[in-house]
């Protein structure tokens, strides 16, 4: 009987320790606050985040699917307020955050629809800066797009920024040429930069990509584990503006009616195949994602992935000229560009005219292109924003990893892909613990 009453008291201790021990009280509460939002979260039917602004608008729910939300996002704000994150384990933490995120996010959108005129007439040749609340919903779009953290104010310097720093760049190249500006300038037109076969612009990626793969294998984790990027000439002409796109496990060049560009070759393919895009698709299904991550997109860590990985070129071998660098930089211009008029437009109103001034200034004799990117940025504000913010995060990271006299390009990746895409703001957060 003595020792019947000894181990009882034994398990009572045992059990009062564990609802005593706050670690594995967070752990146990959060994990049925998650359970909750996984099984009601899908009813609310909220739609995906559209390219169209257009679309997005005309999306929007009725009243009382807006109450539900609210009351929906509101209980759950609540939830999370009363655990303690530094309790969690470390994955719990990831969907920890991104839960408090796209709460946030979701009764900042609800308080734009609680507002809505629904007999607005929407004309998507025109900017949101015109629609009903034009300005508060393109901050909400710049948010959802790029990351939470983002203001229309910031990009806007941040982007005329960019512009200086790129021009710098290519001045480098043009005096690393030999050349004076007017020359090199010409010199960029000369025939031997293009092609003029399609069979030779494909030669010409499958060499790259066999010299990358090598490469990549040093700087990069679980390249040996991710399938192989097709490479294949485009045919879709909805696509024939841009030189080259991912889509299905295959890398398409663009080849239509004009010659394809040599200087575009490098920069594209690392962007789009590997260790851009693809890899990045592979790796997503590689590293352990919970149900939550796997809930949501975040376009700023993908597009902004894309667009890092351009600036580890010569690392990666495909700037073997300062030609092939120049055609990187010549893009990153209209990015960089890109980043000032898309807040122009949408937050301050810019005319198309003011807008096209702007790029003249910046962007000689590419007016067309101009023009496209112009009525793009009207149509699907925010979006071209994520290339340049991502890439900067990114780099902002590694440049801080750098300063350890131990880094290493692979492992400091492993820990940057570790949870596929985040939202940019819950990675600098969680890296930055550790780096």
């Amino acid at each position: 009987m003595k020792n019947m009453f000894q181990y009882f008291m034994l398990f009572v201790f045992f059990i009062g320790s564990i609802n005593n021990n706050p670690s594995f009280s967070q752990s146990q509460q959060f994990n049925s606050v998650k359970k909750d939002f996984l099984k009601h979260y899908p009813s609310l039917r909220i739609p995906n985040l559209q390219i169209n602004y257009v679309n997005t608008l005309n999306s929007i729910k009725s009243k009382d699917s807006i109450a539900n939300q609210e009351l929906f996002f509101t209980k759950l704000k609540e939830k999370l307020k009363k655990i303690d994150e530094s309790k969690l384990a470390d994955n719990q933490k990831v969907d920890y955050n991104i839960l408090s995120y796209e709460t946030e996010l979701n009764l900042e959108r609800i308080e734009l629809e609680k507002q809505w005129n629904y007999n607005s007439k929407l004309d998507d040749s025109k900017s949101i800066f015109t629609v009903q609340g034009g300005k508060q919903w393109y901050t909400y779009l710049l948010k959802r797009w790029v990351d939470k953290e983002v203001s229309s104010e910031k990009l806007y310097k941040f982007g005329l920024a960019e512009i200086e720093k790129v021009k710098l760049h290519m001045k480098r190249l043009q005096e690393a040429s030999g050349l004076s500006k007017s020359d090199f300038n010409k010199y960029l037109s000369n025939d031997s930069f293009f092609f003029k076969n399609p069979d030779d612009v494909k030669i010409a990626f499958v060499a790259i990509k066999k010299k990358v793969v090598v490469k990549a294998n040093k700087m990069f984790p679980y390249i040996n584990d991710i399938s192989d990027v097709r490479i294949e000439r485009g045919v879709n002409t909805s696509l024939s503006q841009v030189p080259a796109y991912y889509n299905n496990s295959t890398f398409y060049f663009n080849f239509f009616d004009k010659p394809f560009n040599k200087r575009q070759l490098g920069w594209f393919y690392i962007h789009e195949a590997i260790p851009g895009h693809h890899y990045q698709f592979m790796v997503n299904n590689i590293v352990k994602r919970t149900e939550i991550q796997n809930l949501f997109w975040y376009p700023g860590f993908a597009e902004g992935w894309g667009a890092y990985v351009e600036y580890l070129g010569n690392e990666l071998g495909v700037y073997e000229t300062i030609y092939d660098e120049y055609g990187k930089w010549e893009w990153d211009l209209i990015r960089s560009v890109r980043v000032v008029l898309d807040v122009a437009i949408n937050y301050y109103g810019w005319s198309d005219q003011k807008a096209l001034g702007f790029w003249k200034q910046h962007i000689k004799d590419q007016d067309n292109i101009g023009v496209r990117e112009i009525n793009r940025m009207k149509r699907w504000p925010a979006q071209v924003i994520t290339y340049k913010y991502g890439a900067s995060l990114f780099l902002e990271l590694l440049e801080k990893a750098k300063r350890d006299k131990h880094f290493n390009f692979k492992k400091f990746h492993k820990e940057i892909i570790k949870n596929g895409d985040i939202p940019l703001s819950i990675l600098k957060t969680l890296t930055y613990k550790i780096i």
